[in-house]
């Protein structure tokens, strides 16, 4: 069998063969089908299935090529790949509304799952929103989008970004350093989705003056955060009390997203995850909204889907 997509422009078939017919390669191997160029038809031959789903991929990418994202990064195209082999076609590129920000080197950033799309809605609908899933859905990184797209509409006066550090233990005392420089290697992933949307010098601007704000979770203790947008990251490595403390912090006109994994906790053993009681405490309130990731929802390596789905299968087993 064989399928014909016709291309409109010269560019349009570099952007979505790659660099060295490196993306249509990859589709031709993940796929099990054979795509040819021949002038402005490309030709797609294998099974129905194959073709289906290589076809529909390929659709895909010429919108959002159209849509003016110049190239598919190869991250990108494994979790395509492997979303379109299950069948989970993900959020349509073809509209600009989908994105959240920009990265400082001028890419957009949004959701690429329906999952990462309720996300981001439920973001801007509500005041609270719990984040819930396995490493490599975007939890985090879509909340920093959010975060600083709202500072940059003066929607909120500031970001604070915080996390629980129990890593550490008792063994923070003796790590070299203030305080700040001790739990610092526990903020770095909240440093780093911070670094990739605003330029390096705005950042340190606004860490001096305190319209960023990055602290460990103990640091919220006996305040009140308004005009703020706060994310609170590994929220499975916060204590039940910890959970209602921060909680309690939210102040006038401000937002708080928490995420995290309670499969991946490293709380001691037999202390309860507030977290996962969260969830009971807090689920008629209809003004709170918890959103659950997938392996679906992974935009990582297309490996760790199935590494996260195997996991998933063994838990269920035991």
């Amino acid at each position: 069998m064989e399928k014909v997509i016709k291309l409109e422009t010269h560019e349009e078939a570099q952007a979505l063969l790659g660099l060295r017919d490196e993306t249509i390669k990859a589709i031709e191997k993940e796929f099990k089908v054979r795509i040819i160029l021949r002038g402005e038809h490309l030709k797609i031959s294998g099974t129905t299935n194959n073709i289906k789903k290589a076809s529909g991929l390929i659709e895909y990418m010429l919108t959002a090529i159209r849509s003016g994202q110049a190239q598919i990064g190869r991250a990108d195209l494994f979790s395509l790949i492997a979303n379109f082999n299950k069948g989970k076609a993900p959020v349509s590129k073809g509209s600009q509304e989908s994105n959240v920000t920009r990265s400082f080197s001028g890419k957009p950033i949004g959701p690429k799952t329906k999952g990462q799309r309720e996300y981001v809605e439920a973001i801007k609908k509500y005041d609270i929103v719990f984040g819930i899933g396995p490493a490599g859905t975007g939890k985090t990184y879509l909340a920093m989008a959010c975060a600083v797209e709202t500072l940059k509409k003066q929607e909120v006066c500031r970001i604070i970004l915080t996390r629980p550090a129990i890593e550490a233990g008792e063994s923070l005392g003796f790590l070299p350093g203030d305080m700040y420089e001790k739990i610092s290697p526990y903020l770095r992933p909240l440093y780093d989705a911070l670094y990739d949307m605003m330029d390096a010098e705005r950042i340190e601007k606004y860490l001096e003056t305190g319209i960023i704000e990055v602290a460990p979770l103990a640091y919220m203790r006996g305040r009140t955060l308004n005009d703020a947008f706060i994310i609170l990251d590994e929220a499975q490595n916060a204590t039940r009390e910890q959970m209602k403390m921060f909680l309690t912090r939210l102040g006038f006109d401000s937002k708080a997203v928490i995420t995290g994994d309670i499969t991946q906790s490293d709380l001691p053993d037999g202390k309860p995850i507030g977290l996962l009681q969260v969830q009971d405490i807090l689920k008629d309130i209809t003004d709170i909204k918890f959103i659950y990731f997938t392996g679906f929802d992974v935009v990582r390596h297309a490996l760790v889907q199935s590494i996260i789905e195997a996991y998933d299968k063994a838990t269920r087993s035991k």
